[in-house]
């Protein structure tokens, strides 16, 4: 029954989340602020991970290929599909679950523990518009993020291919044009867009609706990191079976 009373307030909370809205001068504030946080914040770590991963991928995939029957070029086609399909946008996305949801979770846990959410109701705000929506808002340039993911990916890949001596670069770009599906762009994008609504909310829900004091707010923010992943990870199984199958 907690679950799935966890589960209506959660879309009473999307509802609410569109009406009564604060005026636009102070919301285009919060919204510049929450992209700044969210997004550019996270270019760092996104980019470091992206391109050593994509070497990763790379030189796992050129290991177990190592045949000489098998064409070089094999090895920059699998990275693509690897980095385009499944790295960026959902290994990404469980990465953004730590940071963002973690981040998004505590900010508005504080702010309920210090009561600054009660102040902002005795004045007639609707908090979860003024809380909630600009971080939706600023989560919706998260295919930004993917899309430099995906690059740096494939970027490292090219790196480790041709410094380990794998393959050559003509080989490697050959093998990433090999064969493109121009709708493998279109899969992974609505996945991060349907993974950006998950990374804006939940983390959200358990930050507004967390009881206690500060060591609740750290106990929220793993909870919501938990479940933020549970929802990506299932939600990328249906949506697979869905557009690719």
């Amino acid at each position: 029954m907690t679950y799935l009373h966890n589960i209506g307030t959660y879309f009473l909370m999307i509802k609410e989340m569109f009406r009564k809205p604060t005026k636009w001068s102070v919301m285009k504030t919060l919204i510049f602020k929450d992209i700044d946080d969210l997004i550019m914040g996270s270019l760092g770590i996104v980019a470091f991970i992206s391109f050593f991963v994509g070497g990763v991928v790379t030189i796992q995939t050129a290991l177990n290929i190592d045949n000489p029957l098998i064409p070089k070029y094999l090895v920059g086609f699998a990275t693509r599909q690897s980095v385009i399909l499944e790295f960026a946008p959902t290994f990404i996305s469980i990465i953004m679950a730590g940071k963002v949801g973690s981040f998004i979770t505590s900010s508005i846990g504080t702010m309920r523990v210090t009561e600054q959410i009660d102040a902002l109701e005795v004045m007639g705000i609707n908090t979860i518009n003024y809380l909630v929506f600009p971080k939706f808002v600023a989560m919706m340039l998260y295919p930004f993020v993917i899309s430099i993911a995906m690059f740096l990916g494939i970027l490292g890949g090219m790196a480790a291919c041709i410094y380990g001596g794998f393959s050559t670069l003509e080989d490697y770009i050959t093998g990433v044009q090999m064969d493109f599906n121009t709708f493998h762009i279109t899969y992974a994008f609505v996945k991060t867009i349907v993974f950006a609504f998950l990374l804006a909310t939940i983390p959200s829900f358990y930050g507004y609706y967390m009881k206690g004091g500060a060591l609740e707010v750290g106990k929220a923010s793993t909870t919501s990191f938990v479940w933020t992943s549970v929802m990506i990870i299932l939600l990328n199984y249906l949506l697979t079976q869905l557009m690719l199958s």
